[in-house]
């Protein structure tokens, strides 16, 4: 008998980090099909290899391919050789330059070799488009056209700005979210996973299986994970990926790097890591074992071990600059008496201007972000006692730094 909380289990894990499910309801009635039955439920994300090498970013998806996997459900990846010959227009305000068959193989390859980093391979079944597309006769494919109307294609974003900026579309561009959705016919996919870029691509799969008998796949949406730089997606062009093949020192700098609001966000979209835990550790804290897992994964925990020994020798050893972004310089004006010359903490890296008000240097200091010379501040209530002759190193959060230091008394009040 199925209960309850089996649902509610998968349910819970299947449904974190989502963006949408289309619809909640059919998946809930798959779910509990499934487990009735004894039958996995098939999930389908497919990847065009555009490209050598994969980025975190890449892998919301294949860790909600994981958390499928973990819950029992046969999980397929797939591998878009066809479709990348055609080039995704999803995005893009002009055609994209196809690729060559070679050129798809080989970097189909390296996906292999990466995604097992984080699926089990005895579990995962790959597959590829081409088994399918290489084999449709042409009417076969005229017959795939006729589902779908120029006015729907149009419906979608990038294709309908191209037309109204009067900029080209080819024709062969539409084949590209009509073969997608051909895969999940082939494949008779129960769910599909994608970004939010994806949903109109989903959703043609979903018309189609109409179109051919079968019971329309559940979509479901993943968000677009930011890059390093916590604003912009993360991509190569942009500058802010962490690859998956970057040496574990690099992506482990680079994820001690990334913002403690973002570090929440890649727990949730990589880990399954339980976010109420995270959440009581100290934000360096939470974001070492972070690091330290994420490069554990796709490196080994040697790896990781080295990878966080080499960044605490950088964090030691890094100088305060010999130009800081700041220079406090306090007068006996500004104490309440000549006889304390005592300022809150919170004030000195308010007035250094490094910050935009107190509330946030308040926060910086819960978070452990702020050093006097080299040692750690985490106390709201700390008083910064000011010595004549005497110069302060500040390091406000993680690349500004500031000195304080008392200007001559003899020349202080006028």
């Amino acid at each position: 008998m199925i209960t309850q909380s089996d649902l509610t289990q998968h349910l819970t894990l299947i449904l974190r980090g989502t963006t949408e499910v289309i619809q909640q309801q059919e998946l809930e009635t798959r779910i509990r099909t499934a487990l009735q039955e004894g039958r996995p439920l098939r999930i389908k994300a497919g990847f065009d290899p555009t490209a050598p090498d994969l980025h975190l970013g890449h892998t919301v998806l294949i860790q909600k391919l994981k958390h499928f996997q973990d819950l029992g459900h046969e999980v397929i990846f797939l591998i878009g050789d066809f479709t990348g010959m055609i080039g995704d227009p999803t995005g893009v305000s002009e055609t994209r330059v196809a690729l060559t068959k070679a050129q798809v193989q080989a970097n189909a390859k390296t996906y292999e070799r990466q995604i097992f980093k984080t699926l089990d391979p005895l579990k995962t079944r790959i597959e590829f488009n081409s088994r399918w597309m290489e084999a449709m006769r042409a009417e076969e494919m005229v017959q795939l056209c006729s589902h779908y109307s120029v006015a729907r294609m149009l419906e979608r974003d990038d294709f309908s700005k191209r037309y109204r900026d009067q900029k080209p579309i080819s024709v062969h561009e539409f084949l590209y979210p009509l073969v997608q959705g051909y895969d999940s016919v082939a494949l008779e996919a129960d769910v599909e996973l994608g970004g939010t870029d994806q949903k109109f691509n989903l959703l043609v799969g979903r018309d189609l299986q109409r179109a051919f008998g079968q019971v329309p796949q559940v979509v479901i949406t993943m968000p677009l994970l930011e890059g390093t730089d916590g604003v912009r997606k993360m991509s190569k062009s942009f500058g802010n990926v962490i690859a998956l093949e970057d040496t574990p020192e690099d992506m482990f700098g680079k994820l001690m790097s990334i913002s403690d609001e973002l570090m929440v966000r890649y727990y949730e979209l990589l880990t399954s890591t339980d976010l109420e835990m995270v959440a009581q550790l100290h934000p360096m804290e939470a974001k070492m074992a972070l690091a330290t897992q994420i490069v554990e994964q796709y490196h080994g925990a040697d790896a990781a071990q080295q990878g966080k020994a080499d960044f605490q020798q950088r964090i030691r050893g890094r100088e305060f600059p010999e130009h800081p972004d700041s220079c406090l310089v306090l007068y006996l004006s500004d104490f309440s008496s000549p006889d304390d010359l005592s300022m809150s903490l919170i004030e000195v890296i308010a007035r250094t201007g490094l910050v935009s008000s107190k509330a946030e240097a308040r926060r910086l200091i819960v978070q452990g972000a702020i050093e006097i010379d080299k040692e750690r501040q985490q106390d709201v209530n700390t008083l910064l006692h000011v010595e004549s002759g005497r110069q302060y190193r500040l390091k406000v959060g993680k690349r500004k730094y500031a000195t304080v230091e008392l200007a001559n008394p003899e020349g202080a009040i006028e």
